[in-house]
């Protein structure tokens, strides 16, 4: 699994970057300035970004959470509020700046696996109960014909590397289509976007 890390400053995307590379199987992708990041990931195509930003707001994440990878996110305790929406698409993760390494292993590892992971500092501020209701899938979230047929695979337990085989496409393809399903069906695992597929005769057991 390949992971591009992203910090404010050198020091921290050193001991970022040393978090992954003595982490097998995870793979150190490269590093990147928050403000370059969005450059970096289409030049790395990494599978997750683990991100280090203590100002960390919707405004700053949303725009880059449709490039493709998963996000797992360092952030301030101040500022984790504002992003439990952000859960339901590209971000997977948001734990305290002061995260442990072992802790921050497991989410990306969580994250891979289409788990969402919410350090429980971040509890007592954000309002779960209310921040995390999904609103109803609506008639214009409807899924294409390919994010369908990703759907269909997921449903038969395939990992992204044989969706990617089966359809003849590139594994970051696949993981922006399982986004896309993610984002407009309003969940955040595939057991979920499963079970809505099979309500929604999209998927036929």
């Amino acid at each position: 699994m390949r992971v591009l890390v992203a910090a404010e400053t050198a020091v921290v995307r050193a001991g970022l970057e040393a978090v992954i590379t003595q982490s097998p199987p995870l793979q150190l992708a490269g590093s990147a300035d928050p403000a370059a990041l969005a450059e970096r990931i289409h030049e790395l195509q990494p599978d997750v970004v683990l991100l280090e930003h203590r100002n960390a707001a919707d405004e700053v994440i949303d725009p880059l959470l449709a490039s493709g990878p998963l996000f797992v996110l360092l952030t301030d305790r101040d500022h984790a509020a504002g992003l439990v929406n952000s859960l339901h698409s590209g971000l997977r993760a948001v734990l305290p700046l002061d995260a442990a390494p072992h802790e921050i292993v497991a989410a990306i590892q969580a994250a891979s696996e289409g788990l969402v992971v919410l350090h429980p500092d971040f509890l007592p501020s954000l309002e779960i109960a209310d921040s995390l209701q999904r609103p109803p899938v609506t008639p214009d979230a409807s899924l294409t014909p390919r994010e369908i047929e990703v759907l269909r695979l997921l449903a038969e337990g395939l990992a992204n590397k044989n969706i990617a085989w089966k359809l003849g496409i590139s594994e970051h393809t696949v993981k922006f289509h399982i986004t896309s399903i993610f984002t407009k069906l309003h969940v955040s695992s595939r057991a979920e976007a499963v079970a809505i597929g099979m309500r929604r005769g999209l998927i036929l057991l």
